[in-house]
């Protein structure tokens, strides 16, 4: 290679280097409404120097490498100029894969009057049915919101098969699925009935591996349509802004 090319290579290295952590603390639009709304579609990418602007009645969430943080409109805002402590240890434990088969308590609620959430972004949530992001199928686990009285679930394949039952045992909030005896596949749909989930479907997108910043691994959640775990990791990881 000669000096010139060197030369060339060398800056083009420069400039990727100085664009990476631009583009690390991007945030990324998780919900919008109001008047502007049309203009942050969810997914969006916002960088921490770039101006916001929303109007009066206008409400923007957005999840960044520190957390979400909700903004309200009328006014111009910067995702580098929010204050509040960072949230990064709550991710860490929210999309943490656990091996645990059994959990009776540790669910997050948000305060008295709202409902549970589940501890873990990877458990499948039996009270929210729909897509359900998963990484790998080697651990997966139902979750319900409570702990009271055993609670058999049926499971059976949309596209046809052998219907197969999970069981929680009085106490837990988490039950086992055997996907050795029961397979999962990504885009996988399997009718779910039982207590309260007459009619549901659970239909599966499984991960090769989650990223590991929260905006990527967002993306990753919207990409795949897991809409509930979205709001999820949004909820969970909301910034007190003071």
């Amino acid at each position: 290679m000669g000096p010139h090319r060197k030369q060339l290579a060398a800056l083009a290295l420069a400039a990727a280097c100085a664009v990476a952590p631009a583009l690390a603390s991007a945030g990324v639009v998780v919900s919008a409404s109001g008047p502007s709304a049309a203009g942050f579609p969810v997914g969006k990418s916002i960088g921490t120097s770039e101006r916001i602007v929303l109007r009066a009645g206008d409400t923007l969430t957005v999840l960044d490498g520190d957390g979400t943080r909700v903004l309200r409109g009328a006014g111009t805002f910067t995702l580098g100029q929010q204050s509040g402590a960072s949230r990064r240890s709550t991710f860490a434990v929210l999309t943490e894969r656990r091996t645990a088969s059994r959990v009776r308590t540790g669910a997050v609620r948000g305060d008295e009057t709202a409902p549970l959430h589940s501890p873990n972004l990877w458990y499948v949530d039996i009270g929210h049915p729909g897509t359900v992001c998963i990484v790998g199928t080697d651990r997966v686990r139902l979750w319900r919101a409570t702990t009271e009285g055993d609670a058999t679930y049926a499971l059976r394949p949309v596209a046809g098969g052998t219907s197969h039952s999970v069981t929680f045992a009085d106490g837990d909030m988490l039950a086992p699925w055997d996907t050795s005896a029961f397979p999962i596949t990504d885009g996988a749909s399997f009718s779910l009935s039982g207590p309260g989930a007459a009619g549901s479907t659970l239909t599966f997108a499984v991960l090769d591996a989650a990223a590991e910043e929260p905006e990527a691994l967002a993306q990753q959640l919207i990409a795949k349509g897991c809409a509930q775990q979205l709001e999820l990791l949004s909820t969970a990881t909301m910034i007190d802004e003071g």
